[in-house]
């Protein structure tokens, strides 16, 4: 932690410029893809995106599910959803079965060279990637005291550069194994199929921004499934240590 401290300090950017990114993408060299477990462990995780008034929704039903039944998940929370909902943030914050991670900024694809995903721009530089991501880190610290250790990017699309950064900025790729939802597209029924699909060390990637979609009742059908066949579910950061990587 120390040595990367000091490499930022001293060489800031110069040592991402240098080399013209290869690769792009949601599976990049440095991003987390699943966990090693002995046991029936499922880590469940969670988008709010934020920047207009659908995307900034809340799924209460999802939430109150998930509490009432103690199931830990990870959300990953954008800096505009934060502003479209601060007492909802704020409650989640305090709640002991949620961990905070940072969904970014301004919910950019991270790039150093202005990639798009998905019709959005990605940032544009090396100095852009940080704003992205020491945006939401800063304002998630000073509203709830502890700073974010997880990061997932707008689209969850990166160039290996980028990833880079973020891990000089001691921030883990929030990647995931499987797509559960398609960005709250899927019906109930698909939400279901996939979950109950799922296996150790999956992680699998959610919105809880959108109460209109089929999230909620295919996570409920999904997870007491999956409770009936003894599995158990995890934050990101209960098994940091068993994460795996994309080489």
């Amino acid at each position: 932690m120390i040595l990367k401290r000091f490499i930022w300090l001293f060489f800031p950017l110069s040592i991402y410029a240098q080399t013209p990114p290869q690769q792009w993408g949601e599976n990049v060299t440095g991003v987390t893809t699943k966990f090693h477990s002995d046991k029936k462990e499922i880590a469940l995780t969670f988008d709010a995106c934020g920047g207009s008034a659908r995307s900034s929704q809340y799924d209460e039903g999802l939430i109150e599910f998930l509490t009432a039944h103690r199931i830990p998940a990870t959300l990953f929370i954008n800096a505009r959803w934060i502003d479209s909902n601060p007492e909802i943030f704020m409650q989640l914050s305090r709640n002991p079965l949620f961990e905070i991670a940072n969904h970014g900024t301004a919910h950019k694809p991270l790039s150093v060279e202005g990639k798009s995903a998905y019709g959005i721009h990605g940032t544009a530089s090396a100095d852009e990637v940080i704003a992205e991501i020491q945006g939401n880190n800063q304002k998630i610290e000073k509203l709830t005291g502890k700073r974010p250790r997880f990061f997932r990017a707008g689209t969850a699309y990166y160039d290996e550069q980028a990833v880079a950064i973020a891990h000089t900025l001691e921030m883990e790729i929030g990647g995931f194994s499987i797509l559960g939802d398609a960005g709250a597209t899927f019906s109930a029924q698909k939400v279901a199929q996939y979950l109950i699909a799922a296996r150790a060390g999956d992680i699998i990637i959610y919105h809880m921004n959108h109460p209109e979609g089929g999230t909620r009742e295919g996570i409920i059908q999904g997870v007491t499934t999956l409770i009936k066949e003894g599995y158990t579910f995890v934050r990101l950061s209960d098994v940091k240590k068993s994460l795996i990587k994309i080489p």
